[in-house]
């Protein structure tokens, strides 16, 4: 049996950064290798032995705060078997130990499936210790722990990765009530891998719907209200370098994405909700071909971003507007504060912050916490520490 999916139709190359028009999955199964459309003109087939031996090389790190541990356990039983598990929680420990209740649930997971898995707390003190002894203590606040915020997580779960081996890593949302379709995005992740030519590589998910129960029947939303801002400047800022305008960035804010470790060692990242969208900002600053990058190698290869629509709509729980703003800026900071914006750029960012109440007119926007890329982090020590010294720390192979 095949996956489906449609050819790269448009592409967009600045410097050694490729940005591929959104795709579309065509079928989920789309017969066996010997069909006759395996011809068909603009359609790439993937077999289900390639995509299984691709996702053996593959690290799935999942990022949980507070979620209801059934849903955190249908996302766990949408990722293929074959991808090893890294769950980093930022769950609340007081009164209810939220981050002991999902641990029983994986580990009942565990022992019904066999499935590996290495689970932390995001703010387990040994970090500390870990991420010092590593090289890497940037992540650390004040406090000595590592600081809250979504972005700080996701590191985390990096340098795990990094520390198991795997060739690729993807991340999946928790808050996914459908485990159909974690299961497809982790298969898409797999076929960018396989039409990619470049070992820099990243897959970035665009749902076709972003979906809520309104009264009696579903809303299927077609754009993201956070996303669909920050892909509006993204691209903004495309045509300020290049003088002609663009729209090819459609998966800012893709939580759900995945890049070969080659990559992932070689960008950047940012604290909290400005993530995504800064990974982004990082290779167009640093391979664009504006200055010397860090790592020249980069420039022998092109960076391949795929953006892929999977037919599964994503619907998740309904947590309020509260969340949005903050979303909202931390997200256009990260083009307001990019070297790459000019003054024009950075007065209309400001401007749409203030129209839609995410900043009070006069207020500074705060800039996002960058943090360096883990290519030389010594990860392996990381666990050997958190081994030694961390209480939430579990490692099952």
């Amino acid at each position: 049996m095949e996956t489906r999916i449609e050819m790269p139709r448009y592409m967009e190359r600045f410097g050694a950064l490729k940005i591929y028009d959104v795709q579309r999955v065509l079928e989920l199964t789309g017969g066996v290798s010997s069909d006759h459309k395996r011809g068909l003109l603009g359609i790439v087939n993937v077999g289900r032995g390639e995509i299984e031996e691709l996702e053996s090389k593959m690290s799935i790190i999942v990022p949980v705060k507070n979620e209801n541990p059934k849903i955190l356990e249908g996302v766990l039983s949408g990722i293929p078997h074959e991808a090893f598990l890294i769950i980093v929680s930022n769950s609340e420990r007081q009164v209810a130990d939220n981050y002991r209740i999902e641990m029983d649930m994986i580990f009942q997971f565990h022992n019904l499936t066999g499935r590996p898995f290495v689970m932390v707390h995001q703010r387990d003190p040994a970090w500390s210790n870990a991420l010092i002894e590593a090289g890497y203590p940037h992540l650390l606040g004040e406090d000595g722990l590592v600081r809250n915020g979504k972005g700080e997580g996701m590191v985390l779960g990096l340098l795990l990765a990094k520390a198991i081996g795997r060739e690729y890593v993807g991340f999946v949302d928790s808050d996914n009530y459908i485990p159909g379709a974690v299961n497809e995005y982790v298969d898409i992740y797999a076929t960018g891998f396989y039409m990619s030519n470049s070992p820099y590589t990243m897959v970035r998910i665009k749902w076709p719907y972003k979906t809520k129960f309104v009264g009696k029947r579903f809303y299927f939303r077609r754009r993201g209200r956070v996303s669909e801002v920050t892909n509006r400047f993204m691209n903004l800022l495309l045509a300020r370098l290049t003088g002609f305008e663009s729209d090819i960035i459609k998966t800012s804010n893709a939580g759900d994405h995945a890049m070969t470790m080659a990559l992932a060692e070689r960008i950047g990242y940012s604290g909290g909700f400005s993530i995504e969208p800064y990974e982004l900002i990082y290779m167009l600053e640093e391979y664009a071909g504006l200055k010397k990058p860090r790592f020249e190698e980069v420039m022998k290869h092109a960076i391949e971003v795929y953006q892929v629509e999977p037919r599964n709509p994503h619907i998740h729980e309904e947590r309020g507007d509260e969340h949005i703003p903050e979303m909202l800026k931390a997200s256009l900071a990260t083009i307001y504060y990019s070297r790459l914006a000019d003054e024009e750029l950075r007065r209309r960012i400001y401007e749409e912050l203030v129209a839609r109440r995410a900043v009070r007119p006069g207020e500074i926007l705060p800039e996002p916490r960058r943090y360096p890329p883990i290519r030389g982090v010594e990860a392996k020590k990381i666990i050997d520490v958190m081994k030694d010294l961390s209480e939430s720390f579990v490692m099952v192979e």
